[in-house]
Order: structure tokens, then C-alpha cells, then sequence
């Protein structure tokens, strides 16, 4: 049952506190709280709770709210909720209207609230709440002159697009290690229904040389380099104690044992070690190294190796996300745990620009792997500009001026490397704990959001300095914003209590 939130948008001043006093309106988590509109994407919430019995639900805010501290903070769920019992602000920032010492929830609900809160939920909140920075405080554009004279509709701004990898919690799978793993839980399938029918039959329990089969594991992981061959032996093995214990759980089901004594987890296990098992049995047999939707992991099963080819990790095994930024603000466009051309994403992100903006982007800045001839015409047939050289040989003579413009564009490009450097080093990006699929897609989209409640909060505060300080440099102005920007991390941030 979810009951609607309302003293969620009650103003600071109202808040109660046990020894007097009253929240300062210019706190980070104040200010951001008036940020995110909790009320505009509570309806949508609710829809998760269709009955009206049983015990009322936490609010969106106060969901989504502890969602976003956890990932401001970068702590663990259990650490979330003592951090909010302890802070009257975030207190005030997950809807409270009085302060409590009592904790506001359990950790455990954290896991809920990340299923019940898509990411395409989050993605809308977060769209929904750059329009409100963007209107408190603007970036300057200019307008595209050739748009006007040609009589064309205006184009402003600059689209910046890219794809990276979000590497999920997992061992660097190797295909012994995992045929040893599905092993192990077949075995323990084996104990549990045996366990079921052990008084109801007279036959023994079937063996599984569990201890052979360990030590035929042991004696080739333990070696720093292997040859192929001890590889291949190694593997073969492992792939004939799987065969024969599948057929003992076959054999375990007819004598009368049912599958209902498996938990929900050990189910899913079995069917996935069974697709395991399928899987590395044709690759053994072909001798191949790949295979279409390979399982590197038992208990994430849906994630694939993604081949990046970047220096030091060629292959990475999470997420793969397709990203856009302009005026400084990063939105997610697209998560797949399936590899994908993020080329094909151009047409969309641009067209995504204009819904949201209203207007077409002056230029589109990509790297190479964008630039494909059907990119190129359909950005010259809408009149955008796609950076980078012009396909074919280039030319013997180069003039400056052509060169200083490459330099330009590949600076501009670089803004949102930078913003997957802000979500992989400051935020949880380049390790995503989280173990389901949409959970997992829920704390990728959360570090998006904010990412840009960050930025909107430093060009606040530089614009207060920049406000106050009058004679100050623009050179030490910068110098003070950045040192600021290096203070705001989550473990550094003391400004006003918050």
C-alpha cells in the first residue's frame, strides 16, 4: 500500500528540531532538495503498489532520496541509514518534517528501493531536473548565423556523445574457474535432494568424487602458466563430473524427489549451470574461444564480456553505457549488457537533443568510431557539424588554422571523458556492487544524477564567490573554484553542517 508524501516540499524553516533553532536555506542538501522534483514522478511510483492493504510504503522521496545520499556519501546501505538518523538535513532531504533518532528505515528495504525505481525513471528525473539548473543558472550559447540566413531553424550549442564499459563486482572468469564453480553447486543440489528421498528409497547416495575433482581442479589452477594441453585435460575432466552429476539430479527427480525443496536461488543456479554447461561443452568440442551470450559469471548471469580494446583492459565484463553531455550536464541514453556499435546511437541522441532543448546541435563531437558515411550524411542533411577529419586520404598540406580547429574539437570532446573519469573515481561507476540487472541499471543511472547535482551545486557556490568578490582575478577566481571543486568530495564536505 503506498500513501502519498505530504510534507515532502515543506521549507526548512518548518522543519522541527529537539533543541530549537532551524535549518539553514543554503545548505547543499536544502538546495538540492528543492532541486529534484520529487512530486512530479511520485504518481509513477506508486504504481508499484497496486493494492491498497498491507503496510504503507515508504515515499519516493524518501526512496529515491536515500538512493542519492548513498551515492553523494559513496558508503554502504547500513551506513546510509545511520548517516541520516544522524543528520537533520538529510533527514529533511528524504521528506522528514521533524528530526528523529530512530532509525528511518532498515537497511535491507535499500535493495527494494533499487528494483521499484527504474532506471528509465531515474533517467526521467534526472532530465527533469537539468531543465531546473539550466533555468537557475543558464549557460550562454550563441546562435548559429548561417541557420538565419538560410532560413533553417537555429541551432545552438555543442552535443558531445560517447560509450564506456561499468565493470560489475565480479571474479576475472576463466573457464576452468567456472566449470569448478558449477560443479560445487551441482554437488550441493545433489546433498539437498537426496536429503528428500533419503528414507524413501534403499539405493546409495550417488557419488561424486567431489574430492578427486577438486584436486584434478587444483593441480592446473595452481600453476602460473599452464600449457594448453593441461588446459584442455583440465577442462575435459571438469565437463564429465558436470555430465555425470546432472544425470544424478535426473536420476534424484525420477526416484521422487521434487524441486521445491531448491530456494528460488538455488533454482535459478541449476538452470544457469545447465546453459553453462552447454555452452562450454560446444566450445571444448568446436575449439572455440567464443560463443553468443557467453555466461561469465553464475550468479550474475547476465553479464557479457565487452570488448573495449583499451590499453590495459581489452575486455571488461559489465554494462555497457552510451552517454551524451552539453552545457556540462551528462544524461544516459542507453544500457546494454549486450556489446553494441554506439555508432548507431548518434541519430537518436541527437534527436533527443532537440526534444529536450528544442533546437538541433551546432556541432556533434565524437570520436572516430561515430563518424561513419551514414552519420555524416544525415548530420550534413540536418546541417550539424560532426567533428573529426573528412573521410578519405588527407591531405599533403594542412593549414593552421584546420589543425587548431582539430585541436578544439578534441578538447571539446573531452568533457565527457571527464565526466566518466568524475562517475569512475568519485562515485561507484567503476565498480557496480549491486547484483541484479535492474538494480544494477538503477545505481548506473543514480551516479548519472548526481554527477549533475554536483555540478550544479559548484557553479552555485562559484557563482556566489565570483558575486561577492568583485575585484577578484578571473585567475585566482578559477583557482579558488577548483580548489572548492577538490574540497567537495563526499569525505571532504563539511559546508554548513551538511
Amino acid at each position: 500500500m503506498y500513501k502519498k508524501a505530504e510534507l515532502a516540499s515543506s521549507p526548512p524553516s518548518e522543519f522541527e528540531l529537539p533543541f530549537g533553532g532551524r535549518l539553514s536555506a543554503d545548505n547543499r542538501w536544502v538546495k538540492m532538495g528543492e532541486l529534484i522534483p520529487w512530486s512530479e514522478f511520485e504518481s509513477e511510483y506508486a504504481e508499484n503498489f497496486p493494492t491498497a492493504h498491507g503496510a504503507p510504503a515508504k515515499s519516493f522521496r524518501m526512496a529515491l532520496g536515500a538512493l542519492i545520499i548513498k551515492e553523494k556519501l559513496g558508503i554502504s546501505d547500513s551506513e546510509t541509514v545511520e548517516q541520516i538518523r544522524e543528520n537533520p538535513y538529510l533527514q529533511y532531504f528524504i521528506g522528514s518534517s521533524s528530526y528523529s533518532n530512530e532509525l528511518p528505515f532498515d537497511p535491507s528495504p535499500a535493495v527494494h528501493f533499487r528494483q521499484r525505481i527504474s532506471w528509465n525513471l531515474i533517467k526521467k528525473v534526472n532530465e527533469r531536473q537539468v531543465e531546473k539548473m539550466r533555468s537557475i543558472t543558464p549557460v550562454k550559447t550563441e546562435k548559429k548565423k548561417d541557420s538565419e540566413a538560410k532560413n533553417e531553424s537555429p541551432k545552438f550549442g555543442k552535443l558531445i556523445i560517447d560509450a564506456t564499459c561499468a565493470p560489475a563486482d565480479i571474479t576475472y572468469p576463466t573457464d576452468l574457474g567456472l566449470l569448478n564453480k558449477a560443479r560445487v553447486h551441482t554437488e550441493k543440489i545433489i546433498d539437498i535432494l537426496y536429503k528428500q528421498i533419503k528414507y524413501q528409497t534403499t539405493n546409495k547416495k550417488p557419488r561424486t568424487y567431489r574430492n578427486l575433482a577438486r584436486k584434478d581442479y587444483l593441480a592446473v589452477a595452481k600453476q602460473r602458466r599452464p600449457t594448453r594441453s593441461k588446459r584442455r585435460q583440465a577442462l575435459k575432466k571438469q565437463l564429465q563430473y558436470i555430465k555425470r552429476n546432472l544425470a544424478h539430479i535426473g536420476q534424484l527427480i525420477e526416484s521422487g524427489a521434487t524441486l521445491e525443496s531448491l530456494t528460488k536461488k538455488q533454482y535459478k543456479t541449476l538452470l544457469v549451470l545447465t546453459e553453462v554447461y552447454r555452452q562450454q561443452q560446444w566450445l571444448f568440442e568446436h575449439n572455440k574461444q567464443s560463443i553468443e551470450d557467453r555466461i561469465v559469471s553464475l550468479s550474475q548471469p547476465h553479464i557479457r564480456p565487452i570488448v573495449r580494446g583499451k590499453a590495459g583492459k581489452k575486455v571488461e565484463f559489465g554494462a555497457k553505457l552510451s552517454a551524451s553531455c552539453f552545457e556540462g550536464y551528462v544524461f544516459l541514453d542507453r544500457i546494454s549488457w549486450d556489446n553494441f556499435n554506439e555508432s548507431g546511437d548518434l541519430k537518436a541522441q541527437v534527436e533527443a537533443y532537440y526534444s529536450f532543448t528544442g533546437y538541433y546541435p551546432e556541432s556533434v563531437h565524437a570520436d572516430r568510431i561515430y563518424r561513419t558515411r551514414e552519420n555524416r550524411a544525415w548530420c550534413k542533411e540536418k546541417g550539424i557539424k560532426i567533428s573529426g577529419p573528412p573521410l578519405g586520404r588527407p591531405p599533403a598540406n594542412v593549414s593552421k588554422e584546420k589543425k587548431k580547429q582539430a585541436k578544439e574539437d578534441e578538447k571539446i570532446r573531452q568533457a565527457i571523458e571527464g565526466k566518466f573519469g568524475q562517475g569512475k573515481r568519485r562515485f561507484s561507476l567503476n565498480l557496480v556492487m549491486t547484483k541484479l540487472e535492474n538494480t544494477s541499471g538503477t545505481a548506473i543511472a543514480i551516479t548519472f544524477l548526481v554527477i549533475n547535482l554536483s555540478t550544479w551545486w559548484r557553479r552555485v557556490f562559484c557563482v556566489f564567490l565570483s558575486g561577492s568578490g568583485k575585484t577578484m582575478p578571473v585567475f585566482g577566481l578559477n583557482i579558488i573554484c577548483a580548489y572548492i571543486s577538490f574540497k567537495m568530495r563526499p569525505d571532504k564536505l563539511i559546508f554548513n553542517s551538511g
